[in-house]
């Protein structure tokens, strides 16, 4: 079955815009996932929405709130939210260049395909392609999906083109606040030495599939006997 676009619209560079469609780089469904059963009766549980002391509450009561002390709340109502939420814009321009190696790896969040919508759109996809690779730089912008504005970088990607959304700078907790404790001394020079020559040794080119979740595997076998 063919994967279904999450993102439909124009991919922009400067006067340029390409038709494309955003799909999703991974897959939900890859691994083992279980459901929480009743095992007298072998049915499903099910979970329900309750409040303690009035017991279950219809959808229509529930309201959005936000924490603003221990147990205290400010609640929206739906129609606030629906009100700010960004629409779908039907634009992605490419606003700024910058080598790859100056994004840091912490900032990288998920993996998605920019594929050309069409055959007409495909000799402009294929210039932005072939421009990026070349000048080895990374496509910075701005998207709308689903009513959240995400950071992305696009880069080539084979035949195509990868857009990897991008965690904002204050998503990101400061390294000092874990590595406090660690000590800034020198490393002595023979354990150095072995834990560089351990590294030359085992040292090879990237291969993902040598690698295999083997409790994820153990489980399925499980499953199949």
């Amino acid at each position: 079955m063919a994967p279904r676009a999450l993102w439909k619209g124009q991919l922009r560079l400067s006067l340029v815009s390409i038709p494309v469609e955003i799909f999703s780089a991974t897959k939900s469904g890859a691994r083992v996932s279980f459901r929480q059963i009743h095992k007298p009766s072998g049915k499903r549980i099910r979970y329900e929405k309750s409040v303690p002391g009035i017991g279950p509450v219809k959808t229509e009561d529930i309201v959005k709130g936000y924490e603003v002390d221990d147990g205290e709340y400010l609640l929206l109502d739906p129609d606030e939210i629906d009100a700010i939420k960004l629409e779908t814009k039907k634009t992605f321009e490419l606003v700024q260049f910058v080598d790859a190696c100056e994004i840091s790896p912490l900032y990288f969040d998920k993996p998605y395909y920019i594929s050309a919508s069409d055959e007409l759109a495909q000799d402009a996809y294929r210039v932005v392609r072939d421009a990026l690779r070349q000048a080895g730089k990374v496509g910075l912008g701005q998207v709308t999906m689903r009513g959240k504005e995400y950071l992305a970088a696009v880069k080539p990607c084979g035949d195509g083109l990868l857009m990897e959304t991008l965690h904002y700078e204050d998503e990101l907790r400061e390294a000092d606040q874990i590595f406090t404790d660690i000590e800034d001394e020198k490393v002595d020079k023979d354990l150095l030495e072995v834990a560089t020559s351990l590294i030359d040794r085992k040292s090879a080119p990237f291969d993902a599939g040598a690698y295999h979740d083997k409790y994820a595997e153990a489980m399925q076998d499980l499953l199949d006997a």
